[in-house]
């Protein structure tokens, strides 16, 4: 068993967008599994939005990340030594201890995946938390039904907004993307299958959404907030509904973004806007898996992933991701 291994641990926290310096690279020393635990070789690791979030000092739905202390975040990987009953040396788990090579978790707070149902990183993509998101999103927040006509998604080329239509699609929904290249739009309208789909970098949302949606629409999954979610809201008909999931065009802010101007709409079009955190609906694991494990594997769910090497890159990936240099999910390959 190992005796150190590296973490990426937080630095200094970000004044707007995150830098290199913000991060430092440490080794440690890695100690034996307790009792009910497990020693875990990290080999994947995911960067996500929210993470940007918790680099901040502040009140929120989740602890923010402490300085001189490794971060954390999904990964999967290989146990290679174990005191617990139920998880065994070899068994390939999901867990919450990422940024780091080696990590030391109890028994109960990882979960085995099946790397023949699916290679061991989509369990941190289309078969982990973004789907999961995508899912909840659509079905338990936005309430879709089979009355509903168009759905507009906002970061369709990403992991979670990628997943959001292509579910709303294979759910016999028409389907409307924004994303930040003509590369991306290709990649929506084509392999993903949106209908249609927008370069928001082109012109003002609002004028492309109308081109795109002439009739309007009935749901908004939101990965964008700001100039998006103004758009969404003039765009909405009578008792649409928004199920609000990040807004990654403001984490970086330093000073609080502007609301959406014409709010006032919401009340008049009798909106619902929701907003949404995945971890609260654990007890639909089992509903989502069940509809897209089965499209997964017949090949009607599409996903890229964008891959970075090396757990030295990681704050590279996490940068990257928060620019839109990603197409899919932003993984990190460790081993």
């Amino acid at each position: 068993m190992p005796r150190t291994g590296r973490e990426i641990q937080l630095a200094a926290r970000p004044q707007g967008a995150p830098t290199p310096s913000d991060f430092r690279l440490a080794e440690v020393e890695v100690p034996d599994p307790g009792p009910d635990e497990v020693l875990i070789r990290n080999t994947w690791m995911s960067v996500d939005p929210y993470m940007r979030g918790r680099m901040n000092d502040v009140k929120s739905y989740v602890p923010p990340f402490q300085l001189g202390a490794p971060l954390d975040g999904g990964a999967v990987g290989e146990v290679v030594a174990s005191r617990s009953g139920d998880v065994g040396e070899g068994d390939v788990v999901l867990h919450g201890l990422g940024w780091r090579e080696w990590a030391v978790v109890p028994a109960g707070a990882v979960q085995k995946v099946d790397t023949g149902a699916a290679p061991a990183q989509a369990y941190l993509g289309v078969l982990g938390m973004p789907g999961m998101t995508a899912w909840v999103g659509l079905t338990d927040i936005a309430g879709l039904t089979d009355a509903d006509g168009t759905v507009f998604v906002s970061g369709a080329a990403g992991a979670v907004g990628g997943m959001a239509g292509q579910i709303a699609k294979l759910r016999g929904h028409r389907v409307v993307g924004s994303a930040g290249s003509a590369e991306k739009v290709a990649h929506v309208t084509g392999e993903l299958g949106f209908d249609a789909a927008f370069n928001y970098r082109d012109g003002p949302v609002a004028g492309q959404l109308a081109e795109a949606a002439p009739e309007g629409i009935d749901v908004y999954f939101d990965n964008v907030g700001g100039e998006h979610l103004e758009a969404a809201i003039g765009a909405l008909r009578l008792r649409g509904r928004a199920a609000l999931c990040g807004a990654i065009s403001q984490y970086n802010a330093t000073e609080p973004a502007p609301g959406p101007r014409n709010l006032m709409q919401a009340v008049g079009k009798r909106l619902t806007l929701r907003g949404f955190i995945v971890s609260d609906h654990g007890a639909r694991t089992g509903d989502f898996v069940a509809e897209v494990a089965p499209w997964l594997a017949a090949g009607r769910i599409h996903h890229r992933e964008t891959v970075v090497d090396g757990l030295d890159h990681a704050p590279d990936a996490f940068i990257g991701l928060l620019r839109g240099e990603n197409t899919g999910k932003m993984l990190v390959r460790l081993g």
